[in-house]
């Protein structure tokens, strides 16, 4: 049954992240495709792990650390967005799992299927 409310609790946190971040006005963030993969959070509610992506891997260092500068600012306002007993506390991490999705979807689609093995599929 508590799992159930974490998963609610973790849902609704990456919702509210993915708002407030697009509203940042650190150029560091703002300059960057960033997506929330997932978000962990703690049974007592103390601390939030959130797994962000980015779709430019280059700017993914300066980004996450405007991510962590900004992580009071974005505590603040998720605790006034969600009615908790407690705003867990923050902490970002680098997630790699979209930009490794697509190198896998390059390397399937790069492969050549002669003809003769695609007539003995069917």
């Amino acid at each position: 049954m508590a799992s159930n409310r974490i998963g609610r609790i973790n849902e609704e946190i990456a919702k509210e992240l993915s708002a407030l971040i697009r509203n940042l006005k650190d150029p560091r963030v703002q300059d960057t495709m960033i997506s929330i993969a997932r978000v962990e959070t703690t049974p007592d509610l103390r601390y939030a792990k959130v797994y962000v992506s980015f779709l430019e891997e280059d700017r993914a260092k300066e980004a996450l650390k405007g991510l962590k500068s900004s992580a009071g600012y974005l505590r603040r306002e998720l605790g006034r967005n969600l009615q908790l007993r407690y705003t867990p506390e923050i902490q970002w991490a680098a997630d790699d799992s979209i930009a490794y999705g697509a190198r896998l979807l390059k390397l399937i689609n790069s492969l050549e299927v002669s003809q003769d093995e695609e007539n003995h599929q069917d």
